[in-house]
């Protein structure tokens, strides 16, 4: 089975270029599992059923989140409601949507996990914790985690945490794609970070000036979606029927239009 894994698509300039990137990335990795994290898709933070009804046009399979989820409140209605929308599985139960869902693809049942790390963000338990709890009772063929967090450090520690028990960790969250992809000696594929669907021309898919008005004069500044040189970034990973990592593809190619 082949997963194609899709960092955070920022704005309406991400969602195109995802949208007319598509059919070459099917036609190039023959995916038999898309993943995308939409968490910034909504303007350049959160999302909403639009937003996510964009991307599963362009064709997602599931989409994960992370710490702007519930920007948007006309969204939480949506996230009880679509199951193939996940919010990070370590906040409050009580919170709209679902942490986890298993989804059928290549022949095979795939758990897939959202989660936030606890280092710079705000959680209601250790990410260590909540994913041990869900893996004790889960029955699913292979495991998929989207790890959203803000530390390398935390990152890679989840990594050797799920090795041997998670097809995949892959992080997201920071939008720099990191050098570390590899296959860990357990069998899970791991990356700190896949990166960015959005303009490469930006701050992390703002506007450069924009960013830098606010980290010269440390004032209030409205930030703007960049829109140059859109690229899709993410990760492929192959996993074989004993539910572990064959091998790990960095995803890195400007968008079509």
């Amino acid at each position: 089975m082949r997963v194609l894994f899709i960092g955070d698509v920022v704005g309406s300039p991400g969602r195109q270029g995802l949208r007319e990137t598509m059919p070459q990335l099917r036609e190039r990795h023959a995916p038999d599992l898309v993943i995308v994290n939409g968490e910034n898709s909504a303007g350049g933070m959160g999302i909403t059923e639009r937003t996510a009804n964009d991307l599963f046009g362009a064709g997602a399979d599931v989409i994960t989140s992370g710490n702007h989820v519930y920007r948007h409140r006309e969204a939480y209605e949506f996230l009880d409601r679509e199951e193939r929308v996940l919010r990070p599985a370590n906040y409050p139960q009580a919170n709209p949507g679902r942490g986890h869902g298993v989804f059928e693809a290549g022949g095979m049942k795939v758990r897939v996990i959202n989660l936030s790390g606890g280092v710079g963000l705000r959680v209601a338990r250790s990410p260590f914790d909540a994913v041990d709890s869900i893996l004790d009772h889960h029955d699913a063929d292979a495991v998929i985690v989207d790890f959203h967090a803000e530390v390398t450090s935390e990152k890679v520690a989840m990594g050797w945490h799920l090795d041997g028990r998670a097809a995949a960790v892959l992080g997201t969250h920071t939008h720099v794609p990191t050098a570390d992809g590899r296959v860990l000696p357990g069998g899970t594929a791991f990356v700190s970070d896949v990166g960015m669907t959005g303009s490469r021309e930006s701050v992390l898919g703002v506007k450069p000036e924009q960013a830098l008005r606010s980290l010269i004069t440390q004032m209030p500044t409205r930030f703007e979606t960049a829109e140059e040189n859109v690229w899709v970034m993410g990760a492929l990973v192959e996993v074989n029927q004993r539910g572990l990592a064959d091998s790990f593809e960095q995803v890195m190619v400007p968008a079509v239009g």
